[in-house]
């Protein structure tokens, strides 16, 4: 095993059909972290990447991995993200896929709750952080730009990537726009190479894929796509799911997460503001990524459940504000399709809990989706990083 994570010669044997499918629904850490599975999948076109984050997990009749898979639909969603991964993690996968996504259509969620004032925490940065791609990050993007500093610099407010010594040292160099040198470049090509072997060999392992639950909940659906009947039945299990609580949040998260708690929540999140956060600048590296591939995204803004935050406290001005601001950032560059739930905040069985997608949530996106996939839309992107990646415009309120 040492001899083949240290050998000169690339692993070169491809993943398997079956491994590749129980990745795709999978949202395992070795997938999200590694190359070999996601980057395989995407070189097929059998599959349309969802970038996200916890909202994937949930799993129901109308999830798109299972309305896919009952209609036979000409894609497999591959699910890329988990609780916890935000624009940072997002970015550095989407440049690790490079050319296998150049031109192609993807959907992007963007969760409000990622752009707090700290943004991604140190823990849920480095649950998910990838030596492997960041190795590669530094290999294809050493030449100077504002972008590169900016990436560079961020990266070394997380003590994952301090803690590596060589890496803790090109980035600094990147940071202050200095040129690597040779024996840099070097160092980082071995670190790259040798976690690219660790992923071949070991990334297929302890994949658990979602496909048992994605089989039981294609039982519930009709044999016909019909959006009526389709709403009809969002309706009955979100009416059947919510039942323990005047939310309609789902009652295993309602009896797990809120019952205990439930009284110390009330007014507690008043203060809550997602206008004020460096989460907006990293973001722009997801953009910047996105237009160096002319890929073709539709991002979802989701709501957050009003009920909930009639309760909480959560100011609902200020979330269409974000809608406001994000949407700025996104349509003045060029990003032009983007499916805004903001204000379906009170529409009954739209969110699964507080703040996820559920049931008549995953068949409006479905419904925007296909149109979608139908148009595939030609874009033009004007990059604006001397905005978008400053402190004035993560401070910025409309």
């Amino acid at each position: 095993m040492i001899v083949l994570l240290f050998s000169p010669f690339k692993w070169t044997s491809r993943p398997s059909e079956k491994a590749i499918h129980q990745s795709a629904s999978s949202m395992s850490i070795n997938v999200i972290k590694g190359n070999s599975l996601k980057n395989t999948a995407m070189g097929t076109g059998k599959y349309l990447p969802f970038f996200g984050s916890s909202e994937l997990s949930r799993i129901n009749a109308l999830h798109p991995s299972v309305l896919a898979q009952k209609y036979q639909r000409d894609y497999e969603p591959f699910l890329l993200g988990a609780p916890g991964t935000q624009s940072l993690a997002q970015f550095l996968m989407i440049q690790s896929m490079g050319k296998e996504l150049t031109n192609k259509q993807v959907v992007f969620i963007i969760s409000p709750q990622w752009f707090v004032k700290e943004g991604v925490s140190d823990a849920m940065f480095s649950l998910y952080y990838s030596p492997l791609q960041t190795y590669q990050w530094v290999l294809t993007h050493k030449e100077d730009s504002e972008a590169s500093r900016y990436t560079a610099q961020r990266l070394l407010d997380f003590s994952s990537v301090k803690s590596d010594t060589l890496l803790n040292k090109v980035l600094q160099k990147m940071a202050d726009g200095e040129e690597l040198s040779s024996t840099d470049i070097k160092g980082a090509t071995f670190q790259h190479n040798l976690f690219s072997q660790e992923d071949h060999l070991f990334s297929k392992f302890a994949v658990r894929s979602k496909q048992k639950r994605i089989d039981k909940a294609e039982k519930q659906l009709p044999n016909v796509y019909n959006d009526e009947q389709l709403d009809q039945l969002a309706v009955q299990l979100g009416s059947k799911n919510t039942s323990n609580n005047p939310y309609q949040i789902s009652n295993k998260f309602y009896d797990t997460r809120i019952a205990p708690v439930e009284s110390s929540l009330e007014n507690s999140q008043k203060k809550f503001n997602y206008l004020n956060s460096p989460e907006y600048a990293d973001f722009q590296l997801v953009l910047n990524q996105m237009a160096k591939e002319n890929i073709k995204p539709l991002f979802v803004i989701p709501p957050v459940n009003k009920k909930w935050s009639d309760y909480t406290g959560v100011s609902q001005e200020m979330l269409k504000d974000f809608s406001i601001k994000i949407k700025q950032q996104l349509t003045s560059q060029g990003f032009k399709t983007i499916a805004d739930y903001t204000d379906q905040n009170d529409v009954d069985y739209f969110m699964e809990d507080t703040i996820h997608l559920g049931w008549r949530g995953w068949l409006a996106l479905d419904e925007d989706l296909q149109a979608f996939l139908k148009t595939n839309p030609s874009v033009h992107y004007e990059i604006d990083n001397d905005r978008y990646l400053t402190t004035d415009w993560q401070e910025y309120h409309p």
